[in-house]
């Protein structure tokens, strides 16, 4: 597992990422992360590659000496109305609109920029490559969990702290069995079919 390297020291550059485009429950998250180059991390990779203690461990390191952090939501009535990648985008403009340190440049993790007033490039598997998108990524992954914690216990019976909303057999299964919440994602194919 190699530590994704840091940028140019002389830029201030935004990492970028969201979680949660796979699930079929909840809002997608994006988090946005200036680093410190002065107070360099360890152990930055992208998140799903970590352990949940790991992950929650890092989360503090980076909330504590990131130059800039902020995290950013997209609801589930968003994701139905323009669809998970219009979502998703949106989640990451709130996330880079919270920062309160404005970046020279931005990373974002993927094939795509979101319509950002910021000069950036997309990053393929940039989680485990680029620094600033692991720290986004992991911010992401963590508020992304703490939220389906909360659901868990909104909602009991479907796991939700388990598969984290991710469509696993479990969660189908208690779909059928229970119904579908106010937070399930009606746009997606699974839900669909528990509707119908």
């Amino acid at each position: 597992m190699s530590p994704a390297a840091f940028s140019d020291k002389t830029l201030r550059i935004a990492g970028i990422d969201e979680v949660g485009r796979g699930c079929i429950v909840g809002p997608v998250f994006a988090a946005a992360v200036i680093l410190d180059p002065d107070k360099p991390i360890t152990g930055l990779t992208d998140s799903k590659k970590l352990s949940e203690k790991r992950r929650e461990a890092l989360a503090e390191q980076i909330k504590a000496n990131a130059l800039a952090w902020a995290v950013g939501r997209a609801e589930t009535s968003e994701i139905d109305r323009i669809n998970i990648l219009q979502a998703t985008m949106l989640a990451m403009q709130r996330a880079f609109s919270q920062l309160s340190v404005q970046p020279d440049y931005i990373k974002v993790d993927g094939n795509r920029l979101p319509p950002i007033a910021c000069a950036g490039e997309a990053v393929v598997q940039g989680d485990a490559l680029v620094a600033e998108i692991s720290a986004a990524s992991i911010l992401a992954k963590v508020s992304r969990d703490q939220e389906m914690q909360v659901l868990e216990r909104l909602y009991p019976g479907y796991g939700f702290a388990l598969h984290k909303g991710y469509p696993t057999r479990l969660h189908i299964e208690a779909l059928q069995r229970l119904g579908v919440t106010p937070q399930h994602r009606t746009s997606f194919a699974p839900v669909k079919k528990a509707l119908a």
